[in-house]
């Protein structure tokens, strides 16, 4: 069994402690944090793909592994309970059940997960927590559990719409990130075909909240009968834009504090995304050095055979043949001397 690392009163007391310290956040306007040294995710991790325990009959995580090389998955979605507590879809206990269970296997197997709180439909904790400190913990009792590396906020629908659970959301990741030295964290949302709402980007650089990546989704925006492929990287470059002008950051740190997380087959709203697509989007990454290169979901990552939209692409392709091509990117080069 893997080992796990309790939650203890030290590691909730740094995050109370960190938060407090942001009432000496720079105001707006003023200058620009930049980003750590590190920003970029390490290469390993910069390829994970979303795997949802919740439908889909999800895939033995070992046998993704195997057939592809990848060796780390975004494990979704950690919502809320209805309070300011952790679970697995809102339902799900951390410990002792099937996500417990996926971590442990991906581990044996040499790799690791990133839990992915929100995305689209439940409970959001970002909404349901009162404060940025208890947001904060709740945030470090899922940390704690699995002793992790990385986050991933997935911040959609009403969570992200609300300035005030967007400005939460901001601080309770400064306490985070000051109480686990060398967490990574990336921020994923939606985007329009020319870049994203600016909203939460632009609140986050006059916090002095730096990320590791800002990941825009790009599909189910109106791309039907269009090329996605080159549509996804329009909107990328429409990223990089939004975070060189709020950060001050030059166009290469720009694209290493980006990435990219797709969708895989036939979208919600009737997009089509081909391996030929992804393949555009790794020589973009490849080119341009993007922090983060995933998608949703490896559950669809596989042809159909009578199976539904949650389990299958809809389009014609080898079984994990997405994920076979999002695998050959090895994640940032080395980075320029500033």
């Amino acid at each position: 069994m893997t080992t796990r690392i309790p939650r203890t009163a030290l590691a909730t007391a740094a995050a109370v402690a960190a938060l407090a310290g942001l009432a000496q956040a720079p105001a707006a306007g003023a200058a620009p944090a930049t980003p750590q040294a590190d920003a970029a995710a390490a290469p390993a991790m910069a390829v994970a793909p979303y795997l949802y325990n919740g439908w889909g009959s999800p895939p033995d995580p070992k046998t993704v592994m195997d057939a592809t090389g990848v060796k780390w998955f975004t494990l979704a979605f950690v919502l809320s309970n209805g309070t300011c507590d952790p679970q697995w879809d809102g339902s799900r206990p951390l410990s002792g059940g099937v996500d417990e269970g996926t971590v442990e296997s991906v581990r044996a197997a040499g790799g690791d997960v990133i839990p992915s709180f929100g995305g689209w439909s439940g409970n959001k904790l970002e909404s349901s927590c009162s404060s940025a400190q208890e947001l904060a913990g709740a945030y470090q009792k899922v940390i704690d559990a699995y002793g992790l590396k990385a986050i991933d906020i997935d911040i959609e629908a009403e969570a992200y719409d609300s300035p005030e659970v967007q400005q939460r959301t901001v601080d309770a990741l400064k306490a985070v990130k000051e109480a686990n030295p060398g967490l990574k964290v990336f921020m994923t949302f939606g985007t329009g075909q020319d870049g994203p709402d600016t909203s939460l980007i632009n609140r986050a650089a006059e916090a002095g909240l730096t990320v590791d990546s800002w990941t825009i989704m790009p599909f189910n925006f109106d791309g039907n009968g269009q090329n996605m492929g080159e549509l996804s990287v329009r909107a990328a470059e429409g990223l990089k834009t939004a975070v060189k002008d709020a950060y001050g950051y030059s166009d290469d740190e720009a694209y290493r504090s980006t990435g990219i997380s797709s969708m895989n087959g036939v979208t919600d709203v009737g997009e089509t995304i081909t391996p030929d697509d992804f393949r555009t989007l790794l020589g973009y990454a490849q080119e341009h050095n993007l922090a983060r290169l995933t998608f949703w979901s490896v559950n669809r990552d596989r042809p159909c055979e009578g199976g539904g939209a949650d389990s299958c692409s809809e389009v014609p392709q080898e079984p994990w043949e997405f994920t076979k091509v999002l695998a050959g990117y090895e994640g940032p080069a080395q980075e320029s001397a500033r």
